[in-house]
């Protein structure tokens, strides 16, 4: 079986989010499964080509596009053994210092840019002669790609069987651009509809790929119940209740390789479920970087988010009072809204020796917060997955969440009476219910036997990418035997 993943970030080579963390960790584990894997991504400025050893495969690949033909040249890098990553290079759409946006706002041309790469995407494929069997697009950036294998490549035999699949990884970003820039599309008007591309007014692209590819992932299943409803829907829940029959929710896995307390070499102390004593050790580390009280009886939190609304930032620092009021140290790394980052400046100043702040993106230091705190925090108002709390298990740091999206899949609360549970789930979404959540966490951390036994049944626990790749390939089986059978009834009929 031939698969194609077609997305916008993807790591080790570039990210903005949890969606370079699925395609850079899936694809291996399908590989495992007896699968051909192939991806192909934007070549931006910032990916080191000399450090991935790329190689020019195709050269001035042209495509036309509002009448004017624009040229891609094409390289290629093998990160493991049977996975070959594509790179789309156009200097004139991929040579910026970021991916998407900066603090000004959007790239005002996205739309163009990525309209682009995804026409480029599928011209390679037929250059080369590799079919694929599924075409796995990922959010609004690639969601054109089932709308065009419907439309402009219905009639081309080279994608007649191919499949297409779209997994949504936040649907409050859909790709919405004004109807002038339609025609960029290169589809026909026709497709500019309610039942189609138009969204009040503007062209939404993830609503096309929402409407025509064969079938849909989110996330989570949680949160795939969660984007059929008006509060979670951001006004395509009508449109995806349309799809609930070909919607699925499949929750995100981890890479354990990487994610590995017992091998970490960013760690101060390597330490594994038989050896929990020694994340003490990492923690003291931890206090002394981020000029904290060193104080092993502390309970020190940690949060890494992107600091936006959605994360639950703003009922965190109305409790922030109370929270200080407790024997408690809080460690934050995130970059985001500029409002936030003036306000946990101001606090940390506030709260010398007790409140780290970290405004950066920094992978290393991010181990060591999941290594060296007690709890991790996520408060978020809506989390289609989440990585962060699969994380924090793996490292024996207890998860302190809201009961929404995966994490209500992932994190169950702990009840003291039975012993079971992995975390502390709070409901509400209030700066109160965070309050009281992280009071309970204090108590169990108290008890020091509790704690350790809620440490080790999170440290337990599998959240590796097996599982889940195991039903994306039942997925992909599936909708190429539907379309198999389809087409032999029609075959019959003739």
């Amino acid at each position: 079986m031939n698969i194609l993943f077609i997305t916008p970030e993807m790591l080790p080579y570039a990210k903005t989010g949890g969606l370079a963390d699925v395609c850079g960790s899936l694809p291996w584990t399908l590989v495992q499964l007896g699968l051909q894997v192939r991806s192909i991504m934007p070549l931006y400025k910032a990916i080191d080509r000399q450090r991935f050893k790329m190689k020019l495969i195709i050269k001035d690949l042209a495509v036309s596009l509002g009448g004017e033909t624009i040229k891609a040249n094409i390289f290629s890098h093998e990160p493991f053994p049977e996975h070959l990553v594509y790179f789309v290079e156009c200097e004139r759409f991929f040579a910026r210092s970021e991916l998407y946006t900066t603090k000004e706002g959007d790239y005002p041309d996205n739309d163009l840019r990525f309209i682009f790469f995804q026409r480029v995407s599928l011209e390679f494929f037929k250059r080369i002669g590799l079919k694929p069997d599924i075409i796995h697009c990922h959010d609004w950036q690639t969601a054109l790609v089932p709308v065009y294998l419907k439309t402009l490549y219905r009639n081309d035999p080279f994608y007649s069987r191919t499949r297409s699949i779209l997994t949504i990884h936040n649907l409050a970003y859909q790709g919405l651009f004004p109807k002038e820039h339609f025609p960029l599309t290169g589809l026909d008007w026709s497709e500019y509809n309610i039942e189609g591309l138009e969204f009040w007014g503007k062209v939404n692209f993830l609503k096309g790929g929402i409407i025509y590819s064969h079938a849909l992932t989110t996330v989570s299943p949680h949160y795939a119940q969660e984007i059929q409803t008006p509060e979670f829907g951001c006004g395509l829940d009508g449109v995806l209740k349309k799809r609930q029959k070909d919607l699925y929710g499949i929750i995100n896995g981890l890479d354990y390789h990487y994610w590995n307390p017992k091998t970490d070499r960013e760690l101060k102390a390597r330490y594994s479920v038989k050896s929990i004593w020694k994340k003490r050790i990492n923690k003291s580390a931890l206090q002394q970087e981020q000029g904290l009280e060193e104080d092993p009886e502390i309970f020190l939190i940690g949060m890494i988010t992107r600091l936006a609304d959605q994360k639950g930032l703003d009922i965190t620092l109305k409790a922030l009072k109370g929270l200080m009021e407790e024997k408690i140290q809080l460690v934050i790394l995130g970059t985001g809204d500029e409002r936030y980052h003036r306000l946990f400046q101001e606090l940390s100043k506030k709260y010398p020796g007790k409140i780290g702040i970290n405004l950066k993106f920094d992978a290393p230091l991010s181990k060591r917060i999941y290594a060296g705190s007690d709890a991790f925090l996520m408060p978020s108002r809506y989390e289609p997955c989440g990585l962060g709390q699969l994380i924090s298990l793996r490292y024996g740091t207890v998860p302190i969440v809201r009961a929404t999206g995966g994490l209500i899949d992932t994190v169950s609360d702990f009840d003291p009476a039975t012993g079971k549970g992995n975390g502390i789930v709070f409901r509400e979404y209030s700066s109160q219910a965070l309050l009281k959540a992280v009071e309970r966490a204090l108590y169990f951390y108290s008890q020091k036997r509790l704690w350790r036994n809620l440490v080790k049944t999170g440290m337990r626990e599998d959240f590796s990418w097996t599982n889940s790749a195991r039903h994306y390939l039942t997925l992909y089986q599936k909708y190429l035997k539907v379309e198999e059978v389809h087409s032999k009834s029609i075959v019959n009929s003739q």
